[in-house]
């Protein structure tokens, strides 16, 4: 596949845990990653000029994600981005989860914007969970899900940014699948299951209420349904094993 001249890339949101992943990938490919934080913000079609793609991240729990999505698109149109990767989420259209709907609406824009896009559908991050600690769960620890190591992720975003193939391509991104239960083992960590009421009074107290209600609505749906993604598309589109629960058991 031939790669995309000139090899500059933008990251928005490159300020944050994703947007550091990605960059690193990018440039491990040998491109400039040019990470766009909210200052950028300021006159986005000029920080993103000379950029030849553009991977889109919006801020986490984000009240307005279409919106966000058209100011991008605008943006990348007046600076002649040719192609946008947007980082969206496993299982979009789920009505019970808000800031799941708002992803939905986020890919119609970008689908209907006229510039070459690819969309990334990643499930919840290993990284969500810290090795050692005490997870504290407001939903049921059998609950199953497709897990996406964020080194995966960015090996995998960095390859839509850089190669031709994938243009009009939606990719949903999991590196293995298990339980949070199974997780929480394989990560040495002790699991604490709280009631979803308890968690809003403590943990979820400080939240803007806005984004409480949607989390405890998401706690909800994952008691429910858990949030299954498969892992073939990840394995494929990586060209290697993706990272495995026996990798967490085994400390790699």
């Amino acid at each position: 596949m031939s790669a995309v001249t000139p090899a500059r890339v933008a990251v928005l949101g490159g300020t944050g845990k994703t947007g550091r992943a990605v960059a690193a990938a990018v440039r491990a490919r040998g491109a400039e990653a040019v990470p766009l934080g909210r200052a950028a913000w300021t006159d986005l079609a000029g920080a993103l000029a000379g950029c030849g793609s553009a991977y889109v991240v919006a801020p986490n729990m984000h009240a307005d994600e279409e919106a966000y999505a058209g100011a991008v698109v605008e943006a990348a149109r007046r600076a002649g981005v040719g192609r946008l990767v947007l980082h969206s989420v496993a299982s979009p259209y789920a009505p019970a989860m808000p800031h799941h709907l708002g992803k939905a609406r986020a890919e119609d824009v970008v689908r209907c914007s006229g510039v070459a896009w690819t969309i990334l559908q990643p499930g919840a991050y290993v990284q969500n969970f810290a090795p050692g600690e005490e997870i504290v769960l407001p939903y049921r620890p059998g609950a199953s899900f497709g897990f996406a190591d964020l080194g995966d992720v960015a090996a995998v975003a960095a390859r839509m940014l850089l190669e031709d193939g994938h243009e009009g391509a939606t990719y949903e991104l999991a590196s293995f699948r298990a339980t949070v239960a199974e997780l929480a083992a394989a990560l040495g960590s002790p699991l604490r299951q709280v009631d979803p009421r308890d968690w809003a009074r403590s943990a979820g107290a400080g939240l803007e209420p806005r984004v409480r209600d949607w989390l405890l609505r998401m706690f909800g749906y994952y008691d429910r349904h858990g949030l299954p993604v498969g892992t073939l598309p990840m394995r494929t589109l990586l060209g290697r094993p993706p990272r495995s629960l026996r990798d967490l058991l085994e400390g790699r």
